[in-house]
């Protein structure tokens, strides 16, 4: 793949080492330096796409280098600066002279890989690889999520996932952990950073040597060490506390570990995925979580949507967790009739996928009959739900079925419009149209 050069000129390490990851992963080829004079030696040497420069520098502002060029050639290269919040003028100004764009610290880097994508065209990411099944659901956005996942298992270690409780961060740390399983065997370690109190979370990451405290009777292995050549996810990572963030910074940079009590330190390698519903970046604003350990985790951020933003999602899994039932307890499988569908889809789903799991349940035990009707999914019935959500017309219930089928469809050929065209004996150019009139987009890539 043919790389495109990107020059970061950036002293704090931490920063500087996930932006390069990152920018890596995307395609780019960076050249990293830490100083002003060493930015100013790269960019006389060679030409470079875009350049991501820090303002504070230790022997400079990294302003008078883009103000040098552009007194020198009148053309700068396309310039990015970063800055706190005390240095906001300074960026103003340089924005004014001509620099492309500024972010304020804390960023998010996903933001600043897109800033970069709007000033270089054309992208040059080649696909990633394509699962066969939809594991994670058939909406697109699902679809995408899962598209990226092998070429992430291959090139990055450490992974964040955001989303609401119950919309299935797990699942996507579980997968991410499987497509890795081919070049390391270790094995996938959950850890629910809000279920633990503090002390008991540290004994149970990083272990503890025999006689360490009141109770260790014998020495006991952490989980940092259990997940050695596997995958540690560490689901509500916004619930921990500044300490343990802290002592778990310090384990992820220096990848060794030293038991609680203990007088030797071991070493550790593992993937690192973290999960929460939290907005860190402005919990670090607020002081609630370190800017450094968030800038280590947010390499590459996953956002897992809300399941009331992918309804594609909502019949699908209602589909599998009959399945899954049946599977397990036996018996006649469960069907749901039209109604139900239709007020299960307008229902917003607050608990996510976790709710619509313990609404299959319920029905299935509860009720004894074959067909399910929209009452058997809520303890309430239906008397709080929407007046829209009780009686589907023939015309709604018939776009919805073929909405469902062609989101189906589309999940076999891995998004693909052409194969999925041939698999149902149509032209793409059809089912492109039919998308677009069933409000499913159309192909992202490209038009008929």
């Amino acid at each position: 793949m043919n790389m495109l050069p990107l020059c970061l000129i950036e002293d704090d390490a931490i920063m500087g080492e996930s932006l390069c990851e990152r920018f890596q992963l995307e395609g780019f080829s960076v050249d990293w330096r830490r100083t002003l004079a060493g930015g100013r030696e790269a960019l006389s040497a060679r030409r470079y796409a875009v350049i991501i420069s820090d303002i504070r520098l230790p022997d400079g502002d990294g302003g008078d280098l883009f103000l040098e060029l552009q007194g020198m050639h009148g053309d700068a290269p396309p310039f990015i600066f970063i800055t706190g919040f005390g240095a906001i003028d300074r960026a103003v100004t340089l924005l004014k002279a001509g620099a492309v764009d500024y972010v304020t610290k804390p960023f998010d880097i996903d933001r600043m890989v897109a800033k970069v994508r709007e000033i270089i065209r054309p992208a040059t990411v080649a696909p990633s690889e394509v699962t066969s099944e939809g594991q994670l659901g058939i909406s697109p956005a699902m679809r995408r999520i899962e598209e990226s996942l092998p070429r992430l298992a291959q090139h990055a270690s450490t992974l964040l996932i955001t989303g609401e409780s119950g919309v299935g961060k797990e699942y996507v740390a579980q997968l991410y952990h499987q497509f890795a399983r081919h070049q390391e065997h270790g094995p996938f370690i959950p850890v629910n950073c809000a279920a633990l109190p503090e002390g008991l979370l540290e004994a149970e990451l990083f272990g503890y040597a025999k006689g360490a405290f009141t109770g260790a009777v014998r020495t006991k292995k952490g989980l940092l060490e259990q997940a050695n050549c596997g995958t540690l996810f560490l689901d509500e990572i916004g619930e921990m506390s500044l300490p343990m963030q802290s002592k778990l910074l310090r384990a992820v940079q220096e990848r060794r570990i030293t038991r609680i009590g203990g007088e030797t330190s071991t070493a550790v390698d593992f993937r690192l995925v973290c999960a929460t519903h939290r907005d860190l970046k402005l919990m670090v604003v607020q002081g609630g979580f370190r800017e450094d350990l968030f800038y280590r985790i947010n390499v590459i951020h996953l956002r897992v949507p809300p399941l009331r933003e992918r309804p594609e999602d909502i019949l699908y899994f209602l589909r599998r967790f009959l399945d899954d039932f049946q599977r397990t307890h036996g018996g006649e499988r469960r069907v749901v009739d039209a109604r139900a569908e239709h007020v299960l889809l307008d229902y917003p789903w607050p608990g996510n996928l976790r709710e619509l799991y313990n609404c299959v349940e319920r029905a299935c035990i509860l009720s004894s009959e074959r067909m399910l009707g929209a009452e058997a999914f809520f303890e309430e019935g239906v008397a709080l739900l929407p007046p829209s959500a009780t009686a589907p017309t023939l015309a709604e219930h018939m776009a919805r079925v073929e909405r469902g089928f062609l989101a189906r469809a589309l999940a076999r050929n891995g998004n693909h419009m052409g194969n999925t065209a041939a698999e149902l004996g149509i032209s793409r150019k059809n089912l492109w149209e039919k998308m677009r009139k069933l409000g499913m987009g159309g192909d992202p890539g490209e038009e008929p």
